[in-house]
C-alpha cells in the first residue's frame, strides 16, 4: 500500500456538499484507493469559520480561512471547488487551472457564465475540469452526453432538473395546496432556500440547461437567449386541468435541435406533460432526464438531483476519474466540437398551448378574446372555466389549435392591453413529445 503514489485532494469550501464528500471519501477510501491503486489524501480544505461545528472530523491543521491558499497549494493535484457563486469560485478556479491543476465543481452558475473561459484556460495549461455534479445532482447526465452516448447527435433533451419545484408543484398536485402554503413548507424543511427566486422563476433550471446544450451541441447558449418561465403563477386550476387531461406540470428545461437545419432552441417552463412519458411520474425532489439521440433512440435518467449524498455522489464519480486520468499521464480529455448552431425561429417552434384569464363576466367578452387571437394567427380549439376569487369575474381556459412562438407571444401582448382581461393571463405549453 505504502508504494502506491499518493494525490492529494483539497476542498475549497467545507459546506454541505463539501461535508459529504470528505465524510464518504474517508468512509469508502480503502475500497477506493484499491480500486485506483493510489492512496487518497484530504490535505486542506476552505472554511470561513474556523471555529465552526460540523458534522465531519477535520483536523484544525487541515483546515484553513484562506481559499486561495488550497487552490494554489503545489502539493495539491486534485482542487473541488465546492464554494458557490461566481466571483472567489472563478478567481480560484482559473488560479488552480493555471497551475495545470484538475479542478472539479458542483457550479452551475460559474459553468454557465463562464464555461468558455474556464475550458480555454484547462486547454491552455494542461489542467482539467470536471463537473458532474453541477447538473441534476446524482444523475450521471453529463458522463452519459461526454462519454456514453458520443456516438449520437441530438434531436431533444428535457428534463427536470430543479429539485425544489419539482417538490412544490409534487405536493400542490397531491394535497390540494396552493404555491404559497406549499413553499412555506418547503423552506421550513429546507428544499428551498430564503429566497426562491433562483428556483421558481426558473434560472437554476436554465444554468444548468446552458451546460447541457455545450455538452450536447458544442454551443455556449447564455440564460438571455432562452426563453425562462417559473411556476409562481400555477394554481390549483392548472393542476386539475392537467390530471383531468392526462398530463402533469414539470418545470423543464427542453433542448431542440432540428438535425437538417442545424437550428437550436432552448426552453425553460412549466410545461404540461403527457401521463404515458417517463418523466411525468418523476416527483418530490427528484430530478430525471431524457435524452434522445438519432443512434440509440431515447434514454431516460432518474435519481435524486440535490443534497448532500447525491451530489457527492457526483463529486467523487469526478474525483475518481480524475485521479485515474493523473495516473494516466494526464492527457487532453475529449471535449465537445464547438460549434455555432443558428437559434430557431420563433415562428418555427410550434406547438399547442394552454391560456388561462380572469376576464370581466359581461357579455361578448369571449368573442374579444377570440378576436384578438384570430388577429394574431391563433386558433382556439377549446374554451372551459375554473373558480375565480374575483368578484363580477370569470376564469377561462383555452386550449389552442396547434401555433407558434411568435404568434402565441403576441397574442399574450394583445391579451394584456385588453380592457375585459384581469390580470396577467397565465401561459404553458402543451408536450407534443411522441409517446
Amino acid at each position: 500500500m505504502n508504494d502506491r503514489p499518493i494525490v492529494n485532494i483539497g476542498i475549497c469550501g467545507l459546506g454541505t456538499v463539501g461535508q459529504g464528500v470528505w465524510k464518504h471519501i474517508t468512509r469508502s477510501r480503502a475500497k477506493l484507493e484499491s480500486r485506483l491503486g493510489a492512496r487518497l489524501v484530504l490535505k486542506r480544505a476552505s472554511v470561513r469559520d474556523l471555529k465552526k461545528k460540523r458534522n465531519v472530523r477535520v483536523a484544525a491543521s487541515r483546515l484553513t480561512t484562506d481559499t486561495m491558499e488550497v487552490a494554489t497549494d503545489p502539493a495539491i493535484q486534485i482542487v473541488c471547488e465546492l464554494i458557490g457563486g461566481t466571483t472567489l469560485a472563478k478567481d480560484v478556479t482559473l488560479a488552480a487551472l493555471k497551475l495545470g491543476k484538475t479542478v472539479i465543481s458542483a457550479n452551475k452558475a460559474l459553468i454557465c457564465e463562464h464555461g468558455p473561459e474556464i475550458f480555454a484556460a484547462a486547454r491552455k495549461h494542461g489542467g482539467h475540469y470536471f463537473f458532474e455534479a453541477s447538473v441534476a445532482g446524482g444523475i450521471p447526465i453529463i458522463k452519459a452526453l461526454r462519454e456514453g452516448l458520443v456516438a449520437n447527435r441530438f434531436d431533444h433533451i428535457y428534463g427536470i432538473l430543479n429539485g425544489t419545484c419539482n417538490y412544490i408543484l409534487t405536493r400542490m398536485e397531491r394535497e390540494g395546496l396552493s404555491y404559497q402554503e406549499i413553499l412555506v413548507e418547503a423552506k421550513a424543511l429546507g428544499y428551498a432556500e430564503a429566497d426562491e427566486s433562483l428556483d421558481v422563476d426558473g434560472w437554476d433550471t436554465a444554468h444548468k440547461a446552458s451546460i447541457i446544450t455545450y455538452l450536447a451541441h458544442g454551443t455556449w447558449v447564455p440564460t438571455k437567449s432562452m426563453v425562462v418561465e417559473g411556476i409562481t403563477m400555477l394554481t390549483q386550476a392548472d393542476l386539475k386541468f392537467a390530471s383531468d387531461n392526462g398530463y402533469a406540470i414539470k418545470l423543464l428545461a427542453d433542448i431542440t435541435r432540428d438535425l437538417k437545419t442545424d437550428e437550436l432552441s432552448v426552453l425553460v417552463a412549466p410545461i404540461l406533460l403527457p401521463l404515458t412519458k417517463a418523466l411525468a411520474n418523476v416527483n418530490d425532489v427528484y430530478n430525471g432526464v431524457s435524452v434522445t439521440g438519432d443512434v440509440v433512440g431515447e434514454t431516460v435518467y432518474i435519481g435524486r438531483g440535490a443534497g448532500q449524498d447525491a451530489t457527492a455522489s457526483a463529486v467523487i464519480s469526478d474525483i475518481v476519474d480524475a485521479v485515474a486520468l493523473l495516473l494516466r499521464g494526464n492527457a487532453p480529455l475529449p471535449e465537445p466540437i464547438e460549434h455555432d448552431c443558428p437559434r430557431r425561429p420563433l415562428e418555427s417552434i410550434r406547438g399547442r398551448y394552454y391560456l388561462r384569464m380572469d376576464v370581466k363576466d359581461e357579455p361578448g367578452v369571449l368573442a374579444k378574446i377570440a378576436g384578438v387571437a384570430a388577429k394574431v394567427g391563433v386558433s382556439i380549439a377549446s374554451v372551459g372555466q375554473s373558480p375565480t376569487t374575483l368578484s363580477k369575474a370569470a376564469s377561462l381556459i383555452l386550449i389552442t389549435h396547434e401555433s407558434n412562438e411568435k404568434a402565441i407571444r403576441s397574442a399574450l401582448t394583445q391579451l394584456r392591453r385588453t380592457s375585459a382581461v384581469l390580470g396577467e393571463p397565465l401561459l404553458l405549453r402543451i408536450a407534443s413529445f411522441a409517446d
